[in-house]
């Protein structure tokens, strides 16, 4: 998913800054912590029917997107 900006806004007055779906207070992180716990898609958009399938794969993009960015630096 290369549209992932449409679904995800960075606003220093929502959640601290931290990436949230657009419209909502759910930030990305809750969404990933959601999935690494063992939660499925359908769970999730049953708790949170502001949500649809393409903003967890929005989120999904947007954690990918970070990880393809993060360098190491050598100490």
């Amino acid at each position: 998913m290369n549209n992932y900006p449409e679904f995800i806004s960075l606003n220093p007055t929502i959640r601290f800054g931290k990436p949230c779906i657009k419209g909502t207070r759910i930030a990305v992180q809750d969404i990933l912590g959601w999935l690494a716990s063992g939660i499925a898609n359908d769970e999730i958009l049953d708790d949170f029917p502001e949500l649809t399938l393409e903003h967890i794969h929005a989120a999904l993009a947007f954690a990918a997107d970070s990880e393809r960015r993060t360098r190491l630096i050598a100490a």
